[in-house]
């Protein structure tokens, strides 16, 4: 993690730790004009989950989706949008950390955990946003506090929150904190995590050598016989289905400029974009090192930059200890407050565009804090957002005559033949979906997750109730069914032929890089042996485990025998998915035993918190097991509009 991450997440560093409430309802209720997909779908009476009876309201599914949209467009700006969220499924796995959040909760009641009064207020009076000069601000700023926030919140509502997610945080420290980190642990890991190697690659790949391979019929019998197991089709089905198409519904609805505006001015704190700074920094960490050695060579360092003439881009470059800024001359982009570390907020903001800050020291070091601009708090105009908001009401307007409109038809089609009879009165689409696999897609519907699992548990002559589908509720009956079976040669002669000439293309890889492997190890010159072979021998940068390499990609196989290479070593033939590789190690940037003693306890800490978030998680996956656990993903799409 960069350090411009770590200063930007050092408020929720653990999932469970008790600050995380804070943001929740401090910071990232803050409303930013960037949220591209402002929803508006969720009623009272939603509900998006059930855990152990206790629902988890569809309300509070919104408030959370937009708090993280809003998190994301601040953090990357126009880099990433909502389509492109949801495409990732950000929605589901948000719907899935509240079931999850619920469920601790749900666990924590049941071994009797509680958090009493006084508890809960200590904890209140020892949050940062809530203390002025090292005290508590007082009830009635409190009070005011809460109430200031988009949507405003209850004294009660925050506080039971509060004392909701200390219970989790209680029961997570009940069940981990026994475990512990050994010193072999802290050391193996380290070394794993942080020993770096530049390298060269040379890859022999397959696929120049296809073009030399030839197949012919017995090779093609030879090797199916061997591998029939890998072509085994499994168990198909073919539905019969009723479509009530999103796309034909939404080019019949209409939004008026009246509804548009009515929108506007009722929502428009959804529209506001607080004040922001873009700055630079240069950085100097004090972890580990003679603090007062520290602040002397940065207060050097600050003369440089505010000498006449003085290029601060170029200093953070020579000078700057943040991984994640250094290489742009240390810019951190625009950022609003609640996004850094108190001090550096105070000390940016405070600033002018052009002027540079005396040192600043956090928990991370001294900095030195160059402002280039300021954006004022703003609001987007009606004309700005019309486009936006026009969507967003007719998809909701959508949304919600498709909720009419499978209500209605939940109650026609009991029975096969209502799909017919029912679609042709509708007008809806009937159709038939072909032969698919339980992994789907389905022809003519696309993924279909929801379908094609329900398809694989309906008997014939059953109907299903209304099922997600990407173009909108559907109604399925089983038409036909086939059995796992293990197809001829003839079905799968193709697929088997490319199997065929990938395996000899491969072979032919391995056999050349075999062939140079010795004269690329005895050569002085690595890459001008490479060449004279007809190869390139392509560099990489510093890289730890993991990394991506030059026509590899990540590779285990080539991690595990680069990394035991001395500088200068060259490797024998690798095989990769692609062919073949061979790898000189230029370089090694190996732990040393400063480094581990300086970085031993924090690291211990962290691995520590890893293998109690691990451990926590597979306690909870099983304690989910015996819950009664209720998702309504249906709900939670037409909320968000999906």
């Amino acid at each position: 993690m960069t350090m411009l991450d770590t200063m930007r997440r050092h408020k929720n560093w653990l999932k469970w730790s008790l600050f995380i409430v804070v943001l929740a309802f401090i910071a990232l209720y803050f409303p930013s004009y960037m949220n591209t997909g402002t929803t508006i779908g969720a009623s009272t009476s939603d509900v998006v989950a059930t855990v152990n009876g206790t629902d988890i309201r569809g309300v509070d599914f919104q408030r959370r989706y937009q708090n993280q949209m809003q998190a994301y467009q601040q953090q990357y700006g126009g880099n990433i949008n909502e389509q492109l969220l949801r495409q990732l499924g950000i929605d589901q796995q948000i719907l899935q950390q509240m079931v999850d959040e619920q469920a601790a909760l749900a666990e924590a009641e049941r071994q009797g955990i509680r958090v009493s009064d006084e508890e809960l207020a200590q904890q209140i009076f020892s949050i940062p946003a809530l203390q002025e000069n090292g005290r508590f601000i007082g009830e009635a700023r409190y009070e005011q506090l809460l109430a200031s926030q988009y949507p405003p919140l209850t004294k009660g509502g925050f506080e039971e929150n509060l004392r909701r997610s200390m219970m989790v945080d209680k029961l997570r420290s009940a069940l981990t904190n026994w475990l512990a980190v050994s010193d072999a642990d802290v050391e193996r890991e380290y070394r794993t995590r942080n020993e770096k190697i530049k390298v060269q690659v040379v890859a022999v790949t397959a696929d120049k050598f296809r073009d030399k391979v030839t197949v012919n019929d017995a090779d093609l019998t030879s090797y199916y016989a061997a591998h029939q197991a890998e072509y085994r089709k499994g168990e198909q089905r073919k539905v019969k289905y009723l479509l009530v198409d999103r796309d034909q519904m939404r080019s019949k609805v209409a939004v008026t400029p009246q509804d548009i505006e009515s929108y506007y001015n009722q929502n428009v704190q959804q529209f506001q974009q607080p004040e922001q700074v873009r700055a630079s920094h240069i950085l100097l960490k004090t972890e580990g090192k003679d603090e007062a050695a520290v602040r002397k060579q940065a207060e050097d360092i600050l003369k440089e930059a505010k000498a006449p003439g003085a290029d601060f881009a170029a200093l953070a470059k020579k000078y700057s200890e943040d991984e994640g800024s250094k290489a742009n001359g240390g810019d951190l982009d625009y950022f609003g407050k609640g996004r850094m570390v108190p001090e550096f907020e105070q000390a940016a903001f405070a600033l002018q565009p052009g002027q540079i800050s005396d040192l600043v020291k956090s928990q991370f070091g001294f900095h030195i804090i160059k402002v280039v601009d300021k954006k004022p708090a703003s609001t987007r105009t009606l004309d700005e957002m019309r486009p936006q908001i026009q969507e967003q009401l007719a998809a909701q307007r959508v949304e919600q005559q498709l909720t009419a409109r499978t209500h209605d038809l939940d109650a026609r089609i009991t029975k096969p033949g209502d799909i017919d009879t029912v679609g042709k009165e509708a007008g809806l689409t009937v159709a038939d979906s072909g032969f698919f696999t339980r992994e789907g897609p389905l022809p003519t519907l696309g993924p279909a997750p929801d379908v094609a699992s329900q398809a694989f548990q309906l008997k014939k002559g059953d109907v299903s109730k209304a099922l997600q589908s990407p173009r909108g509720p559907v109604y399925i009956t089983v038409t036909d069914m086939k059995d796992p079976y293990v197809p001829k040669l003839d079905e799968v002669k193709d697929r088997v032929r490319d199997d065929v000439i990938k395996m000899k293309a491969a072979e032919l890889s391995k056999q050349r890089a075999g062939e140079i492997a010795a004269s690329l190890r005895s050569a002085k010159d690595f890459a001008a042996a490479a060449k004279a072979q007809g190869l390139e021998a392509k560099d990489s940068q510093l890289i730890a485990r993991g990394s991506p390499l030059p026509d590899i990609g990540v590779s285990a196989e080539v991690d595990k025998a680069a990394f035991a290479l001395p500088a200068g070593g060259v490797s024998e033939p690798i095989a990769t998915p692609n062919g073949s590789v061979i790898v000189r190690v230029a370089e090694r940037q190996d732990v040393t035993p400063d480094a581990l003693r300086q970085a031993k306890e924090s690291f211990r800490q962290q691995l520590l918190n890893e293998r109690r978030d691990q451990f926590f998680a597979a306690y909870m996956t099983k304690a989910k097991q015996g819950m009664k656990i209720q998702v309504n993903a249906d709900v939670a799409k037409r909320i968000i509009g999906t």
